[in-house]
């Protein structure tokens, strides 16, 4: 499911969840996507094309994380703590139908990305979601909110589908376990829209961090920059781009970012 937690309108839209069968695209009347049903790409891929989510200390902001909220009469909490989550149900897959969208904390949902849709882990996260029945796992980042349907645990990007092996099927028992990520600020008292920078990686090597600094700095005229944190007990170092000057600018550096082959980075305010 694609879809903004912050709107009752969006939410309204999260009732579908995933697919059995790749049906045929046709157009959604009234809607804000562009087919009523959802479909697998005309592109396909196979599991070796499908890479892991690279888990960051990306840090939890208000956006995609209102709590409670409720969706077709169901109200939902978003968990404080994510930690040592681990837990067994069925998964769903999403495709066509949300690619290039907006996932519920912003971030445009690519659907060969390994990505996935939770009701209640806080977003963004990072999981490893393994197949039950064949023992393929893939890590994935957790940004959007679904599926909303009861007997469903978790919705997986096409892609991470595909990795899984249950693409065909459309759904597949798994077991879902958050990573647990150290440097990770809570920052969901935080309301305000407007983001200044986008966080692209967290090391704990100064090298790394200055290798990726100089990569993104000779592709964009906004500042690069390395911000040093401690974090039990040892320093991270946070490449972060910007500040920029609105939402527009930032959404342009983002597309910059993607067309480059860097995933956007997680805007920070």
């Amino acid at each position: 499911m694609l879809h903004r937690a912050g709107s009752a309108l969006a939410l309204g839209l999260m009732l579908l969840a995933g697919c059995s069968s790749p049906p045929t695209p046709t157009p959604d009347q009234g809607s804000r996507y562009p087919q009523a049903q959802d479909a697998a790409p005309v592109r396909a891929i196979v599991p070796g094309d499908v890479s892991d989510a690279v888990p960051r200390p990306d840090p939890i902001l208000a956006v995609g994380n209102r709590t409670p909220y409720t969706v077709n009469g169901v109200e939902y909490a978003i968990l404080e703590n994510p930690r040592n989550y681990k837990q067994q149900g069925m998964a769903s897959w999403y495709g066509t139908k949300f690619h290039g969208h907006k996932t519920s904390n912003g971030e445009i949902y690519d659907l060969y990305q390994a990505s996935a849709a939770h009701k209640t882990l806080p977003i963004p996260c990072y999981a490893r979601v393994t197949n039950l029945d064949n023992g393929r796992s893939v890590v994935v980042r957790v940004n959007d909110r679904g599926p909303f349907h009861s007997d469903r645990l978790i919705d997986l990007s096409y892609a991470a589908a595909v990795k899984l092996g249950y693409m065909q099927q459309g759904t597949a028992r798994v077991e879902v376990e958050v990573l647990n990520i150290a440097g990770v600020d809570d920052r969901r008292g935080t309301t305000s829209g407007n983001y200044r920078f986008l966080q692209m990686g967290a090391f704990g090597s100064e090298v790394s961090a200055q290798r990726l600094q100089g990569e993104l700095q000779a592709l964009l005229t906004t500042d690069v920059s390395i911000s040093p944190v401690e974090s039990g007990g040892a320093m991270l170092y946070r490449v972060r781009v910007g500040p920029v000057a609105n939402n527009d600018e930032l959404l342009v550096v983002q597309q910059k970012l993607q067309q480059n082959g860097y995933t956007a980075g997680q805007p920070l305010p």
